[in-house]
């Protein structure tokens, strides 16, 4: 019968009762397997890498890192341009085609030919051109900030102010399919139509400070997304008024009735909506950006200077001053933000996709395989996000934020940048090829590096198990994975490192590279199909044993017995803390160590009991092995030592003294990792404790002498007597008169710190009688010596 105990976790042991001699070799054999598996377990390790966050530390080209933990190949992503702005807000296609960017500073609109070649076809003083669009005859309007307006681009080139609203800022532009232009400004929350002729009227003023994106549903309804309460409105045109000429400029347009209602279709948690994707079924995507705070105005994103024309990025909220006459200072990219995007169905039920603490979403739009895309900052990584919410980083731009996406009719995805401005295109087809550099490993030690095993949901197990170990050959090109690997001893690889070794394409091929301490792989996806990729993968290695190390011990005050909750039995003996010196030469310890402080384990209970001694230890393992301790000693003036204990645990021990002679002693911690090591390559090592004392013999009471006085008719008693002690300096003495209270007494000098120290004192006015004098000595161990003594006090003086 074999059943398990209850041992520390890591180590089960156990416990049977053979009843016949086929019982008896069965356990054996069973021990033996055991014994096998724990001491494979303990030295043969893997580094796995199998989640989002293991794989990112990587890395990925032309390969997408799922959030669920795999890598796979990601859509074709490709530089088009790099623009000659610092940050680029909006890009458009036209209706040929033909790409253009929007950004600053100052205010550029970029268009770029078929080679990705830029031409600047607007420039303006304005800081940034924030949002372009284009009407059905091709021509392109810009809105800029802040204090911008709105300008028109004829497709020769003639530039014009088109619209200008007198607000501080334009957010974003969009046409309607009757062709008027809708304009989302701030800082007063307004939306403005404006006609083919430039004739524009207010058309819905909201609650909030600024109307930040807009975007049409299905139904033609205009999306529009908010600042600072986060909202998602859908303002109804049913009742909308015509826009009326020439009242652009007219203060009194603020006064008319809206020609529009406003409905909330959800209020997000964040505080400022920074993007809108509409799919074709009518769902709407929201990202949202920032933490709510109450009666501040933060300024949204957005870049403003001062009036020396530095460009100022904080993410402190902007409190509205009366007497300020600068404009507000533009706050580009937050440092630090909090976003979300949420979907909002047909139906109008809203819930949250993703959300993330350190990637902040600036723009939103819609893949060719019908995924949300994302772009983000501050890593300029763009994402994919599915209907279930599991999101892959497709590729990093290079580039701090990923600011604008947008399709064109085509289906063709473009996305652009900022920090620096640049342009990419989003295929629809995927990568031929992508490939993952993980990340380099540390095994702490110098290692042995085993087989490399991967799973892959195209790998055919068959194959792969007939071929283990096998290097791949030229082979059709049908989708496939292969592993190349390489180590060193630094931790940045570099041409130091060994050159790659594979390619290998099956798992638990074994890594021909060698030995050392650091070790990297590399995975190259074919086939460019969906779901061609790696779920995970693991790379056993076996680190060089190394001796294990005693980092210090720490002798403890004399008549200290550890464990103490296993010897209690009668009594409540009194309870001692053992002390772990936080620091070199604690007073009553004595401390060996080099080096950094040693690192004690927590300590156990004690209790005092005369004539033990303890001794503490702290030790480690850079294999993390399992330690056996022993403990030997040797008298001052020996050459051998003796064994006290062996096979410990535990890294503390206590033992009687009474049985060893008085005298100076060292004591020697040997420790052995060969529970985790077959006996060829176990390892040892050893350290010798300061020098302590034993010493349980008491002191000697000598020459004690009591003499009855009397002067001036006053009596008195004179006592002298000497204590010696053979193996340490007399601590303390004491005397009692008739057996009352013990009295301290000093020694001659008042110091006791000597082996023999010599007492004399006098009991004033004693009573007319005879009377006994007890007198003690203790010695540094404690141990106590007496003798007593008689004198008789004449009673003349008392009669």
């Amino acid at each position: 019968m074999i059943t398990f105990e209850n041992v520390p976790p890591g180590r089960p042991r156990l416990k049977f009762r053979p009843s016949t001699r086929r019982s008896r070799t069965f356990v054996a054999c069973l021990l033996a397997v055991v014994c096998a598996f724990a001491a494979r377990a303990e030295h043969t390790r893997r580094w796995r890498i199998s989640s989002y966050e293991e794989f990112l530390k990587g890395t990925a080209r032309g390969v997408a890192v799922r959030s669920d933990g795999r890598l796979e190949l990601a859509p074709k992503f490709a530089l088009i341009a790099d623009a000659d702005a610092s940050y680029l807000w909006s890009l458009r296609t036209d209706s040929k085609g033909v790409l253009y960017a929007a950004g600053g500073s100052p205010a550029k609109v970029f268009r770029f030919d078929t080679a990705g070649k830029p031409t600047i076809v607007f420039e303006s003083s304005d800081l940034s051109a924030q949002a372009i669009t284009f009407d059905s005859q091709g021509n392109l309007y810009v809105g800029t900030s802040p204090d911008g307006k709105v300008y028109r681009v004829s497709s020769s080139g003639e530039k014009s102010v088109f619209f200008d609203p007198k607000t501080k800022y334009i957010w974003d532009l969009a046409f309607s399919s009757d062709g008027t232009l809708y304009v989302a400004t701030g800082d007063k929350g307004q939306i403005f139509a404006v006609n083919a002729s430039g004739n524009g009227e207010l058309f819905y003023s909201s609650d909030e400070a600024h109307i930040r994106v807009l975007a049409f549903d299905p139904g033609g309804n205009l999306i529009a997304g908010t600042e600072p309460s986060g909202r998602v409105l859908r303002v109804s045109r049913s009742n909308a008024k015509a826009p009326r000429a020439n009242k652009s400029s007219d203060k009194s347009a603020d006064k008319s009735l809206p020609a529009a209602h406003g409905f909330v279709l959800y209020e997000t948690a964040k505080r400022e909506v920074t993007a809108l994707a509409i799919a074709p079924d009518g769902t709407i995507y929201v990202s949202g950006i920032g933490e709510k705070q109450r009666n501040v105005t933060a300024a949204p994103s957005a870049v403003f200077v001062t009036p020396q024309g530095t460009t100022t990025i904080t993410n402190a909220p902007q409190v509205p001053s009366p007497q300020a006459t600068a404009p507000s200072v533009f706050v580009a990219f937050p440092p630090v933000v909090s976003s979300s995007i949420y979907r909002i169905s047909a139906s109008g039920a809203p819930d949250e996709l993703w959300s993330s603490r350190e990637d902040v979403v600036y723009g939103l739009g819609l893949g060719a395989d019908g995924r949300l895309l994302a772009g983000t900052g501050n890593n300029g990584a763009l994402l994919a996000i599915d209907s279930k919410g599991v999101f892959a980083q497709l590729a990093k731009s290079g580039s701090a934020q990923i600011t604008g996406i947008s399709r064109s009719k085509d289906g063709k995805v473009f996305v652009c940048t900022a920090n620096p401005g640049k342009v990419f295109s989003v295929s629809p087809e995927f990568e031929a090829e992508g490939t993952y550099e993980s990340r380099s490993f540390d095994a702490q030690n110098f290692s042995q590096w085993g087989r490399l095993e991967w799973w892959s949901p195209r790998t055919d197990t068959e194959s792969r198990t007939a071929s283990v170990g096998k290097k791949s050959s030229a082979r059709d090109n049908e989708p496939r994975v292969e592993f190349f690997a390489r180590s060193g001893n630094t931790e940045d690889p570099g041409k130091e490192w060994s050159t790659w070794s594979g390619p290998y394409t099956h798992s638990g091929a074994e890594m021909e590279i060698p030995p050392a301490r650091f070790s990297q792989w590399k995975a190259v996806i074919h086939g460019g199909q969906p779901g061609d990729g790696i779920d995970w993968a693991s790379l056993a290695y076996l680190p060089r044993n190394v001796a294990p190390v005693i980092d210090g011990i720490a002798i403890q005050e004399p008549g200290v017995r550890a464990n103490a909750t296993n010897i209690m039995s009668v009594g409540q003996p009194t309870t001692v803390t053992l002390k772990l010196p936080p620091a070199p030469n604690t007073s009553g310890v004595i401390i060996t160590q080099s080096g950094a402080a040693p690192r004690f384990e927590p300590p156990p209970q004690g209790i005092q009991q005369k004539g033990y001694a303890t001794v503490l230890w702290s030790a480690h393992d850079d294999n993390e092995d399992e330690l056996r301790y022993a403990v030997y000693y040797r008298g001052e003036n020996e050459q051998d030592w003796k064994l006290l204990k062996d096979k410990l645990e535990q890294k503390f021990y206590s033992w009687d003294t009474t049985s060893f002679p008085d005298g100076a002693y060292y004591l020697k911690i040997v420790v052995a990792d060969a529970p985790s090591n077959p006996p060829a390559t176990a390892l040892t090592a050893e350290r010798i404790s300061e020098r302590f004392e034993v010493d349980n013999t008491p002191p000697v009471i000598e020459h004690l002498q009591a003499e009855s006085r009397t002067a001036d008719k006053a009596s008195s008693i004179a006592v002298k007597f000497t204590a010696r002690d053979t193996g340490s300096s007399v601590e303390r003495a004491q005397y009692s008169l008739d057996g009352g209270d013990w009295i301290l007494v000093a020694p001659a000098g008042n110091i006791s710190d000597a082996p023999e120290e010599h007492y004399e004192f006098t009991i004033s006015d004693p009573s007319a009688e005879e009377h006994t004098i007890a007198v003690r000595a203790y010695d540094r161990f404690e141990n106590v010596g007496s003798a007593k003594t008689t004198v008789t006090v004449p009673g003349s003086n008392h009669r």
